[in-house]
């Protein structure tokens, strides 16, 4: 009979600081929960580089297993909306913060944090999509009101995971979408997610004017601070910005003259504990909307050894698109 002990990568933390380490576990490892999953793939976010790699202190029970998403078959259930052999994904919940999450090969969490992954996608594919996708489509969500033909919109951080997505649901539903990237090398790679045209990030990143010439007819930001500040100067009358990151910072040297004077919305968008209603909206959207052509196309694949290297990148910049972990 095989054993049941499965492949798990844990954060540790002691006065020296944070360390890792690949380890061999079982069930009886795993935290409380009323379903049990076997983990098929994970993936990479912005907050798993600040957990890798320490940065900022996302890490709030120790040991940890990180990784804030993951996608797998559910093997036990106490729940009543889950079976054995239902296919399951995970997005945010404080998986990897405060409960053991997807860099192992099993999971056992609460049933409520769970949702059925739609057919239309694969495990694989889903954790393409994962925090950074679903984000993305929730921003999308938020701009529902902002017509297509009402001008261009704004995506920040345009060649990272939440802006590699947004600008490929942005074109498929007939958004005009600007990429914003300190990688103009990328240009190309972005403009074959739908971008129209790509803008150099630091025509943003400086210390602007409180109220600006009208640019954009709604903004996706996943960078905050002056870019954030500047987007925010820069929109239309009446347009939306959804505000879901902090790669630049997490502060907002902003004004309220755009707010009072063009009545631009600042919608800020959680992922992490957002209800489930909202969740299965988003991602019966994902499944709608995505080319899932595009998904693949700005995917790469790894396995759990490479995390530890992929964390420092992603918070480098290194990284471009989305990684799909197979665990």
């Amino acid at each position: 009979m095989m054993s049941d002990s499965f492949r798990a990568l844990r954060l540790n933390k002691n006065d020296d600081g944070q360390s890792h380490e690949f380890v061999e576990l079982t069930e009886n490892d795993l935290m409380e929960g009323d379903v049990t999953i076997a983990v098929s793939h994970s993936t990479l976010n912005y907050k798993d580089g600040l957990a890798l790699t320490g940065a900022s202190p996302v890490v709030r029970v120790w040991p940890m297993i990180p990784g804030i998403d993951f996608a797998g078959t559910v093997e036990k259930s106490e729940h009543p909306d889950f079976k054995e052999g239902d296919d399951v994904i995970l997005n945010g919940w404080g998986v990897g913060e405060t409960h053991f999450g997807g860099y192992a090969g099993k999971a056992r969490v609460k049933g409520d944090w769970l949702l059925k992954r739609p057919a239309a996608i694969s495990a694989a594919q889903s954790m393409a999509i994962g925090t950074a996708g679903y984000t993305a489509m929730l921003c999308i969500m938020a701009l529902a009101d902002t017509p297509t033909d009402a001008g261009e919109i704004l995506v920040t951080g345009a060649a990272g995971g939440v802006g590699s997505v947004a600008l490929a649901l942005l074109s498929k539903l007939g958004y005009q979408a600007v990429a914003s990237t300190g990688r103009l090398e990328e240009e190309a790679y972005l403009t074959g997610l739908g971008a129209s045209r790509v803008i150099d990030r630091n025509t943003l990143s400086e210390k602007g004017r409180p109220l600006d010439n009208e640019q954009w007819a709604g903004v996706v930001d996943a960078v905050g601070s002056h870019t954030l500040a500047n987007a925010i100067a820069q929109t239309k009358y009446g347009g939306t910005v959804a505000a879901c990151g902090l790669a630049q910072g997490p502060d907002l040297p902003a004004s309220v003259m755009p707010f009072i004077l063009r009545g631009v919305t600042l919608a800020g968008i959680d992922s992490v504990m957002a209800p489930r209603e909202k969740r299965e909206a988003a991602w019966a959207q994902l499944a709608e909307h995505l080319d899932l052509a595009k998904l693949d196309a700005m995917s790469s694949q790894a396995i759990l050894d490479d995390l530890p290297d992929l964390g420092g990148k992603i918070l480098a910049g290194q990284s471009r698109g989305r990684l799909i972990v197979t665990l």
